[in-house]
């Protein structure tokens, strides 16, 4: 982060990523709040010397920069109590990496940058007890969490027992399906004829997958809590529900959005058929691949156990059966909502309770894996089922990318904590694309890689291209990336705001207004909002938002109350896109984004897809008195 960027943000206000604190009285007791919860969720940056006037009839909301007196002095503090387990749990920073100082003004502000704590540092909390002392980040504030969370936060850690290898003392083998297991045993005798396991007795086979287990210490045994999510009777799992919110539900709906009814549902526990994962996975997956217009050939049927699933799969039905089993294995069964996937006519939604283990970033390499419940992992694996650790994303990932569809897209959510992941069937390169590109740039296109032609597909269809975007999509080096994009840049091609790893590249005004007669331009996975929603306007409607912008676009210091009442008078009638209304206002996207979901959360702007926040075709508009 730069000089220019905290300037940026500081007229943005804070944020998830972003908090001011004055420590005009010296190091804030309120920090280590913010650094737990900041360590808990996705990190982010704490800035003291800054002030927020709160309650000011004129400047509510601002920020004012007072600067640290003592610079030097709360370097000190800050270091000797961010390693002191008295105050804080672990220190997660480094001296050199994670703490600054930024003159502005002829002010210094004392930066610390907090990084996402791995799982196995979490919960980072303060004081002595994690129960009470726990915090996590939601938008601009910090909240406590409450013990329910903390418990799961601790059981994520990896020197305890795995949740799902534990024992549930009071089942036996009759709470094992028989039906269900026999169909797993021929899956896996066909992948694998001549295994050993094979010989083994149901308790000998079911322990040998981490289905059933032995307390030494009290000679007690039985079925574990994965033996019986994977493999249990309706009755086992019923009882299991009391204690373990158990809950599985797939729903195809006939339309691309949420409200379309649904012409076809698995629901657990509903009474017609036996509810655990195995027999959950045998019937959604056919449904997930049906009528895909991709090769493949089925597995001719054996018996009435054959198998359904495809061999020879192509790289989209492999993406679709790793994106189903990650669901499966990857999720918290302690947490809410169970685990829902949906078919839509345009994409694939799938989520599940809990939190990523990993951060993003790791994810997206594919050099760390981390598994919540490691026991189904093995039994989906050993059934042919889920890839090995740290590349199950990946597969996804290069499965989608062999259809030219717009890049898998992942979400973190809290209360309650949830994990998407979105599939759209839609084509990042449209027909016609190429033609257009060559149409801007001339001769010059042709000289473009897969890579460069892909990047400016992205900030077309999607808005903005960056760094970590690509990055999701592609095997490159981070270093590599911005290379690439500096050099569209330097082509003329793309268009940067920011500096460093925030940077955001868009495509230039002459690309976009060649583009706007392109008949297939990508809708990133849904339908475009009809004239009356939003964006297709008429002449005499833009040149009105264009002179009401008019009022700010020339002054970039407009204060904030000023860019918050444009916003507001731009939106008052249509809903506007993000993109739409930096165009109006001449701002960075970064900086209008933040005014946008602050505006959002105090309730001057309603949403047009408030069920999904990062609707990548997501509106606003005024809330009407």
């Amino acid at each position: 982060m730069d000089v220019c960027q905290l300037l940026q943000q500081l007229e943005i206000g804070e944020n998830s990523d972003f908090e001011f604190k004055s420590a005009a009285g010296g190091l804030p007791r309120s920090l280590w709040a913010t650094y737990s919860a900041m360590a808990n969720t996705d990190g982010g940056y704490i800035v003291l010397g800054v002030k927020e006037h709160k309650g000011h009839k004129e400047h509510n909301g601002q920020f004012e920069i007072q600067g640290v007196r003592n610079v030097a002095q709360m370097k000190r503090d800050f270091w000797n109590q961010v390693q002191d387990r008295g105050v804080v749990s672990v220190n997660l920073l480094s001296e050199k990496e994670d703490t600054s100082v930024y003159t502005i003004n002829e002010k210094q502000l004392f930066v610390i940058h907090v990084p996402r704590a791995e799982h196995q540092a979490r919960p980072v909390y303060i004081g002595q007890n994690p129960m009470t002392g726990t915090y996590r980040r939601f938008h601009e504030g910090d909240y406590k969490c409450s013990y329910d969370q903390v418990a799961r936060m601790l059981a994520d850690q990896p020197s305890l027992p795995h949740f799902d290898s534990r024992l549930l003392d009071t089942f036996t083998e009759d709470d094992i399906d028989k039906t269900t297991l026999q169909q797993y045993r021929n899956r896996f005798s066909a992948r694998n004829p001549t295994h050993p396991w094979l010989s083994e007795d149901t308790t000998s086979f079911l322990q040998k997958l981490g289905g059933w287990t032995l307390d030494r210490k009290t000679s007690k045994q039985g079925p574990t809590v994965a033996g019986v999510l994977m493999f249990g009777t309706e009755d086992a799992l019923q009882e299991l529900s009391k204690s373990v919110p158990f809950h599985l539900d797939y729903r195809e709906r006939i339309g691309n959005h949420i409200a379309d009814r649904w012409n076809d549902r698995v629901l657990s526990l509903d009474g017609t058929w036996t509810p655990n994962l195995f027999q959950f996975f045998m019937k959604v997956y056919p449904k997930l691949t049906a009528g895909l217009k991709l090769p493949f050939t089925y597995l001719p049927p054996m018996d009435q156990f054959s198998d359904p699933v495809r061999a020879g799969m192509s790289p989209v039905h492999e993406a679709l059966q790793e994106a189903l089993v990650n669901a499966l294995i990857h999720a918290d069964y302690r947490g809410e909502g169970g685990i829902v996937i949906e078919r839509f006519a345009d994409r694939f939604e799938m989520s599940n309770p809990g939190t990523l283990l990993v951060s993003l970033e790791q994810l997206y390499q594919g050099s760390v894996s981390k598994c919540r419940n490691p026991s189904l992992q093995k039994m989906f694996q050993m059934m042919g089922a889920g890839d090995k650790a740290g590349s199950g994303f990946d597969k996804i990932r290069k499965g989608w990318n062999t259809q030219k569809w717009i890049n898998p897209e992942l979400e973190e959510r809290q209360k309650p904590d949830r994990v998407f992941l979105y599939l759209r069937t839609v084509s990042l390169l449209p027909d016609g694309f190429l033609d257009k590109l060559r149409s801007v740039s001339g001769t010059q296109a042709d000289s473009l890689n897969p890579e460069e032609i892909t990047a400016l597909a992205i900030a077309y269809s999607e808005g903005e291209v960056s760094n970590s975007k690509i990055q999701q999509i592609s095997t490159m080096h981070a270093s590599d990336i911005s290379k690439m994009l500096q050099k569209l840049v330097s082509q003329g091609l793309l268009l940067m705001n920011g500096y460093g790893r925030w940077a955001l590249y868009r495509t230039t005004d002459e690309m976009q207004k060649e583009f706007q007669s392109a008949p297939s331009l990508p809708s990133n996975g849904t339908s475009l909002p009809t004239k009356e929603e939003t964006s297709e306007l008429s002449e005499l409607e833009v040149a009105e938002l264009t002179k009401i912008g008019d009022k700010i676009r020339n002054s970039p210091r407009s204060a904030p109350e000023d860019v918050v009442s444009v916003i507001k008078e731009l939106c008052n009638k249509h809903f506007l896109t993000t993109a739409q209304i930096i165009t109006y206002l001449g701002r960075s996207r970064g900086l209008v984004q933040g005014y946008l979901t602050q505006m959002v959360h105090s309730g001057d702007l309603i949403l047009q897809y408030p069920e999904r926040p990062t609707h990548p075709k997501q509106s606003y508009k005024t809330k009407q008195e």
